[in-house]
């Protein structure tokens, strides 16, 4: 399992079950803070035909990690052989319309709110 932890936030990959999970609140400066978070999606993406996003514990996401979300996504639709499910929570008020827009960037996202 790889993490990045930061004040009041905490990023996992565990490649055993090709899941990324999210908790916490996001709040980082800008794209290039979240540069390490972007590296360790990108990385979750290789040789994985299916790839689990975990964000039922992130409360809280910023403009500038949503964009980062979005260009994950738009990664993830150029490497056709890895489907992408993203796992939202119905009880964050963030998630639904942010996380539905992705949709639009990637029509075979898998969408699933708790």
């Amino acid at each position: 399992m790889n993490a990045l932890a930061g004040e009041g936030y905490e990023v996992e990959f565990r490649p055993d079950e090709d899941c990324v999970r999210m908790s916490g609140a996001l709040r980082l400066g800008g794209l290039a803070e979240y540069a390490p978070i972007s590296a360790m999606l990108e990385e979750a993406l290789q040789g994985r035909e299916r790839l689990v996003l975990d964000l039922t514990g992130l409360e809280f996401l910023n403009s500038s990690g949503i964009a980062t979300l979005s260009r994950f996504v738009i990664s993830a639709r150029n490497h056709a052989q890895c489907g992408l499910v993203i796992r939202g929570s119905n009880e964050i008020a963030w998630q639904g319309k942010s996380l539905n827009n992705l949709k639009r960037l990637m029509p075979s996202l898998e969408l699933r709110f708790d």
